[in-house]
């Protein structure tokens, strides 16, 4: 039987079916427009979380790793239960190099920014894993429709763990397309405008640094946002209420944004990685937090209500790193921290010069600017959403620096039992 994953959920591939050694990753779509070219690619990690090498990326331009043990299939794609996937990769789990820790497939759109499209132009997007030998389907993702700016998902890793094979169905997505997902991953991009129709894609051979289209998105608000000036909360504790526009909030897009310090050579500094997350607290007493660290990405329609598109790990994707609350739930919950942390990079926050915005279909923008700085500490504590009388939402300025998410907690009287973690 398929084993039918969610967001955020693991399965074991080999505890139970030690004899699997090769397996078919396929993934599938529908276009809503047939102008959306999709692509697929394939990153090989290190336990650091990057490439070590141009080879390690698997993509339209070098379709196998020199001894195989994952390329694209094309022509002898493998129909299964009536299903012939869009794309499929070959995975030889016995022949991965013991150097690489991950493996990560993921689907960009070609041109994206050029012709102003993104992932909501797709439907029943899904990533599937087939046993190559018997052609059994052992697990199915569907990633459903949480992307609305996205130009680029990372669908699910495989991995090791205790000379096990597992699978993560990780669900993030960039609004940076091809160029983002190099850039988390370690790998430098030339930026230049591809001049040449998909078929005849040009890379540059294995001597020379990988280079690659720029298909970097501009920004897009959440909704139809009117063009009056950002409502700025300056001082701690300044607060506005949300627009309850027509008798609904709707979606509320909070983006974390800031200066990436761009670093030169392939395989240079990654710069700094600023996390955007949240803690929230429900009406029926679920505590909990929504961040990249310990892939707590949250969800959108099921408590808490709340997700985080992706993680930026880089600070140059142009859109940044976005939270979504479902307001449609306003009356599910109770109180948010929203809150950012430097995982790694720089080591202060006057650098870094970072921005949230808070958007909301038809009320004005609500910034909150990180003008007040204590570069000994790692956390900031940005806004508090509190929740008043089901009818809308506050926002509340607080700017306030913390050595970590105990702290933070113990300020905020979350009281949630903490330990260390790693993206």
């Amino acid at each position: 039987m398929t084993a039918q994953l969610i967001k955020g959920q693991k399965c074991n591939l080999t505890k139970d079916n030690p004899l699997l050694t090769r397996i078919i990753v396929g993934m599938g779509w529908h276009n809503t427009s047939s102008a959306v070219e999709v692509d697929f690619s394939v990153f090989l990690l290190t336990p650091a979380q990057t490439v070590s090498k141009d080879g390690d990326l698997i993509f339209y331009g070098n379709p196998s790793t020199p001894d195989q043990s994952v390329a694209i299939l094309h022509s002898d794609k493998i129909a299964n239960a009536g299903l012939t996937d869009n794309t499929q990769i070959a995975v030889g789990l016995s022949q991965i190099p013991a150097d690489y820790e991950r493996i990560a497939f993921a689907l960009t759109i070609y041109e994206a920014e050029k012709r102003q499209q993104n992932f909501s132009l797709l439907e029943d997007v899904y990533l599937r894993i087939i046993n190559a030998a018997d052609g059994t389907e052992l697990l199915r993702y569907r990633l459903g429709k949480a992307f609305s700016v996205e130009t680029a998902i990372v669908a699910g890793e495989i991995y090791r763990y205790q000379n096990e094979w597992k699978f993560s169905a990780v669900g993030s997505g960039y609004a940076g397309g091809l160029t983002a997902l190099c850039h988390s991953y370690g790998i430098q991009v030339n930026d230049i405008l591809p001049s040449v129709q998909p078929a005849s894609r040009v890379v540059q051979p294995p001597q020379s640094p990988l280079v690659l289209p720029e298909l970097r998105s501009r920004p897009k608000p959440a909704g139809n946002l009117p063009p009056s000036s950002p409502i700025l909360l300056k001082q701690r504790g300044e607060r506005i209420n949300l627009d309850k526009g027509n008798g609904s909030l709707g979606e509320i897009l909070i983006n974390l944004n800031w200066v990436q310090t761009k670093s030169s050579g392939w395989f240079g500094s990654k710069g700094v990685d600023l996390d955007l997350g949240c803690l929230f607290e429900l009406k029926n007493g679920l505590k909990g937090t929504v961040q990249a660290l310990g892939e707590s990405f949250g969800s959108l329609n099921r408590p808490p209500y709340i997700s985080l598109d992706g993680d930026d790990r880089t600070g140059s994707i142009a859109t940044g790193e976005n939270l979504r609350i479902n307001g449609h739930y306003l009356s599910e919950i109770s109180r948010i921290v929203i809150f950012a942390f430097i995982y790694e990079g720089i080591t202060n926050w006057s650098q870094a010069d970072a921005l949230v915005t808070i958007r909301q279909q038809g009320g004005p923008e609500i910034e909150v600017r990180l003008d007040e700085h204590n570069n000994n500490k790692g956390m900031c504590a940005i806004a508090m959403i509190r929740n008043q009388n089901d009818e809308t939402f506050s926002v509340e300025r607080l700017v306030e620096y913390f050595a970590g998410h105990e702290e933070l907690d113990h300020r905020y009287n979350w009281n949630l039992r903490w330990e260390a973690g790693s993206k």
